[in-house]
């Protein structure tokens, strides 16, 4: 089985409140929510992958040290496994914006479960409570 590794970030608002994206039409889950992030390429570490798809998603730059990684999802998927560690960031430079026709949703951290999400994001939403 194809192993894929996915970096996600929560970013975090001065009011406490985590960014999601919702997943456009015409992809793969498409409609479900999502912590940003995407696919590791090679030869890339997960804080890299971060810096460079939060400035493509959502016009944001992040430094590296804002980056904190917090845990991780191992989920099996019929097509692939996905392992996906989970940084949180709550300092950036620039405006939040979508910028590739993803939904996106500033939600408190126990109103995340409201948002449909993709079996492999779910658990992550209890370490984010715990945190936040």
């Amino acid at each position: 089985m194809k192993l894929l590794i996915v970096a996600a970030c929560a970013l975090v608002d001065p009011d406490v409140r985590v960014l999601i994206a919702q997943r456009p039409a015409g992809k793969p889950m498409a409609g479900l929510w999502e912590f940003p992030g995407g696919k590791v390429e090679v030869g890339e570490r997960p804080e890299e992958t971060l810096i460079r798809e939060l400035k493509e998603e959502l016009g944001i730059a992040v430094k590296e040290a804002c980056l904190a990684p917090l845990t991780f999802a191992s989920h099996s998927y019929p097509e692939f496994h996905l392992l996906m560690p989970l940084y949180v960031c709550r300092r950036w430079e620039g405006t939040v914006t979508a910028l590739e026709g993803q939904g996106l949703a500033w939600v408190r951290p126990n109103r995340l479960r409201d948002y449909p999400m993709p079996p492999a994001d779910e658990p992550l939403v209890s370490h984010l409570m715990t945190l936040l």
